[in-house]
């Protein structure tokens, strides 16, 4: 304080930059000067009128960006660093602030724009001066976008003009000022939205409003545009390039106001009319109008049409129809005239007369003319209607007079004029049930299941009008002949036979033949009573029928019964003999040979000594020998016959014939003697048993009927004696002794494995009363374990540790077929064990291995060819 007791307190002076007016948005500095004192280091305080807070401590006070709220006055004062000492306070400076100018957008023309029209905006900031402008739009993303010059927009100082074919509805636009002085720039103005409307749209009517035009009236077309006044018309039509043509005031052409009419010459179908308006004031023109194509047809000309029928009977009723298509009219009113009078006789578009009458005949004509309007149709053709008297139809039959029970008779009845329903009898009743297509068509088809004679009618009936009834149409009905089927030989024929079908038909004559088979036409017999299958197959199994066709009515007859051809595999008879067990020399024997197969079987008998050629022909299925001799032992066969040429069945299985006494009984001697034998062993047969052995050897009878003896591959020859070194399969067989004389040995049953056991059984026929052992034997190496089953005939007789079993007294009821069984070996082939008694004789051998279960390869071979120098003749040569 003692400092300015000495010198005057200092003022503050307050200066604003840029100004104390400015804008929303500027930057304000406020700055606080004091000059005097002596002082340099002063402290600054700012206050805003109204409150004694400083606003700031800064010499320099800046407000950016300045707003509203900053308005006021402002003071400042200075305190002297580190001391209590202050200026005086400055005087109050007083800062306003002003919003930025907003400019004013107009359009021209006002709102709304029409389509094709250019828009001009204006942009204007009042109360100063020096304004440039610079436009904006709102994009596709709502975001303001500059808009500048270009072929679309055109700037010019403070306006944007938009060109016509750019100026989008609900596009939005703003604009705003920039200047070089403050400020410096505006406000956006508010933004105006374009409202584009489409022109006005002229419409184009006809007069008259029907459709089509008919060929001869003229055409009038009004045009029309709703809610603006003013309007001229200019009319245009499409010329032959299919460019706009304008039309105008012509001969063809009459133009008042806002009509065009059309001269009738003129009206051409298909030709397409436009219009539009003009005027001074917005909008100067219209849309075009929507075209009308000119429809023009033929006038109509009614159809008439009369029902029943042009010619119709006394008593009828009659309806006469006018119809009218085409035209595109629908409310016709229709007149009708007779015989060329201008009266009309009806007005009614169907014109019925009941009970029609001579004077209601003649010619009639209609015409249509469009309701409410003088439009006429053309007048129809002119129709006859003729009036006659009740008419008698007349019936015909086709056949015309005889026909078969089941034939189909077509009767067709003829009457005048046309429409009627046909009513039908037989035998003066009627025809019943009739079906609406039978009553609607003048034939019948009428199916005759009785014989004798049939008298047919008809009468015809339109509505309530009925005809007379016809003369009758008499048919003669013959009971339909049948076919009959009938096979030789006898049904079942046997694949390779000749068979003939025959079908018989016992009245008529000429016939032709149908054959049938499974019902269906067998193309190879057709024409022919017999149809002959030569080798009959089993593709000709099946059903047969036949039918016969005559040239002239009554054509067909009634086709056979079915019968069935049955082809079955070619039969082999059952040779048997009326003797069992050995014959005895002197005896007599018979043989049978059984077939039970149809009938006309004729019987041929062969033995092992004669050629296929020298069969005995007894005819007969049984063969006798009264007087049994040595000779007659043997091996016989039998097959039959029949048809020419002959049909032969297959030889049946051969039977062997055993005389007593004419045998050596075990005279083969088999080393080792077993019937079972492991393959690669070695096996001797021997037949130097024999009392004289001079000129014996041994024979081989197979599974396939084949004779060899041990020389010709079996094995070496020794005398009497065979040797194979080395057994196979293929020696399983039957083997015996044979003298050159023809005498033999009973044979016995050999065979060969190639398995791991055999049954060591006998080779010859056991004595009742002997023991018999049976064993096991095994192929190296032998098994430790002996145990084995025996089997006899399939059963378990019985289980030995030691491996074979003992019988100790033999009796016939043992015979039967053995096998043994190893439980890690497996087991042996079969083999039969015959039993004889004191008196033995080959046959009950043969009988034996004949029983023989199939597991035994050679057990087909019933018997042994003992007394033939021969083999049997080969099966198919004696075919």
């Amino acid at each position: 304080e003692d400092f300015f007791l000495s010198t005057e307190r200092p003022k503050p002076a307050v200066s604003i930059q840029p100004d104390d007016q400015v804008f929303s948005g500027e930057t304000v500095t406020l700055r606080c000067d004091i000059q005097g004192g002596g002082v340099s280091n002063w402290q600054y305080s700012w206050f805003k009128a109204g409150s004694s807070t400083a606003v700031s401590n800064e010499q320099q006070y800046s407000i950016s960006p300045v707003t509203a709220s900053d308005r006021g006055t402002y003071t400042c004062i200075g305190a002297v660093s580190g001391t209590s000492r202050n200026s005086h306070t400055s005087d109050a400076a007083t800062l306003t602030v002003s919003d930025l100018p907003k400019p004013t957008l107009t359009v021209e023309p006002e709102r709304p724009v029409f389509s094709g029209e250019s828009v001009a905006l204006k942009c204007e900031i009042k109360d100063y001066d020096g304004w440039t402008y610079q436009w904006y739009k709102h994009d596709k993303q709502s975001e303001l976008t500059a808009v500048s010059q270009s072929d679309y927009h055109t700037v010019d100082g403070d306006t944007l003009t938009i060109r016509g074919d750019t100026v989008i509805n609900g596009d939005q636009y703003l604009c705003r000022g920039e200047r070089r002085d403050r400020p410096t720039s505006s406000e956006y103005s508010s933004s105006v939205t374009l409202t584009v409307e489409a022109l006005p749209t002229a419409e184009l009517t006809v007069e008259p409003k029907w459709s089509p035009v008919f060929i001869g009236e003229s055409v009038t077309l009004k045009c029309e545009i709703k809610g603006y006044a003013g309007w001229t018309y200019q009319w245009y039509k499409h010329d032959k390039q299919s460019e706009l043509t304008a039309v105008s005031q012509s001969e063809h052409h009459t133009v008042n106001g806002d009509t065009l009419t059309i001269r009738a010459d003129t009206v051409i179908n298909g030709e397409q009319y436009w219009c539009r308006g003009e005027r001074h004031d917005r909008p100067t023109s219209s849309e075009y109008s929507s075209s009308v194509t000119l429809t023009v047809n033929e006038r109509p000309k009614p159809a008439v049409s009369i029902q029943p029928d042009h010619q119709v009977f006394r008593g009828e009723t009659v309806t006469l129809r006018c119809e009218i298509k085409g035209g595109g009219v629908s409310n016709w009113q229709y007149s009708w005239f007779k015989d060329g009078s201008s009266t009309p006789v009806s007005y009614k578009q169907q014109y019925s007369i009941s009970s029609v009458t001579a004077s209601d005949g003649g010619t009639y004509t209609c015409r249509g003319a469009v309701r409410g309007t003088s439009r006429y149709s053309h007048y129809s053709e002119a129709v006859t209607l003729t009036v006659s008297g009740k008419p008698k139809p007349t019936v015909r039959a086709d056949p015309r007079s005889s026909v078969y029970t089941g034939d189909t008779v077509t009767l067709t009845c003829e009457v005048k004029s046309t429409g009627w329903e046909f009513l039908w009898y037989k035998d003066s009743q009627p025809l019943q049930p009739q079906s609406p297509v039978d009553k609607g068509t003048k034939t019948l088809s009428v199916t005759v299941s009785h014989a004798g004679t049939a008298e047919f009618r008809c009468a015809a009936r339109r509505g309530a009008y009925t005809t007379q009834t016809s003369a009758p149409a008499v048919i003669t009905v013959t009971a339909r002949p049948k076919a009959t089927v009938t096979i030789h030989p006898a049904d079942p024929v046997f694949i390779g036979e000749t068979v003939t079908l025959t079908c018989d038909i016992g009245s008529g004559h000429h016939w032709q033949y149908y054959w049938f088979k499974n019902s269906k036409p067998l193309s190879e017999a057709q024409q022919r009573n017999e149809y002959t299958i030569s080798n009959v197959a089993a593709s000709h199994r099946g059903v047969y029928t036949c039918k016969g066709r005559q040239s002239t009515q009554p054509r067909y007859s009634e086709t056979s019964d079915a019968v069935t051809l049955t082809v079955s595999e070619k039969p082999k008879p059952e040779l048997t003999s009326s003797h069992k067990g050995a014959a005895l020399i002197g005896n007599p024997v018979v043989l049978y040979c059984e077939l039970d197969q149809s009938a006309g079987w004729r019987f041929y008998w062969s033995k092992h000594t004669q050629s296929p050629e020298n069969e005995t022909k007894p005819e007969t299925h049984s063969y006798t020998i009264s007087s049994v001799s040595v000779s007659d032992g043997g091996q016989y066969w039998c097959r039959a016959g029949r048809g020419t040429p002959v049909y032969y069945t297959h030889y049946s299985d051969a039977l062997w014939i055993n005389v007593t006494g004419t045998t050596r009984s075990d005279s083969l001697t088999v080393s080792p003697s077993r019937a079972q034998h492991f393959s690669a062993d070695s096996l001797s047969l021997s037949c130097e048993g024999q009392s004289d052995s001079t000129g014996w050897r041994v024979r081989r009878y197979t599974h396939s009927e084949k004779v060899s003896d041990c020389s010709s591959g079996l094995g070496s020859v020794t005398g009497s004696t065979c040797n194979i070194s080395s057994l196979s399969t293929s020696h399983t067989g039957v083997y015996g002794c044979e003298s050159e004389s023809g005498e033999s040995s009973n044979p016995v049953n050999i065979t060969v494995t190639n398995g791991a056991v055999i049954l060591d059984s006998p080779v010859h026929p056991v004595t009742e009363g002997d023991p018999l052992t049976l064993r096991c034997l095994y192929r190296d190496p032998k098994p430790s374990n002996l145990t084995a089953e025996f089997y006899k005939n399939g059963s378990l007789l019985q289980t030995q540790t030691t491996g074979e079993m003992t019988i100790r007294t033999v009796s016939k009821s043992d015979e039967g077929l053995y096998h043994c069984k190893h439980p890690e070996k497996g087991e042996s082939p079969q083999s039969w064990i015959s039993v004889r008694g004191a008196s033995f004789s080959v046959f009950s051998l043969l009988s034996s291995l004949m029983a023989v279960s199939p597991y035994l390869l050679v057990t087909i071979v019933l018997g042994v060819k003992c007394y033939r120098a021969q083999a049997r003749p080969d099966e198919e040569n004696k075919q």
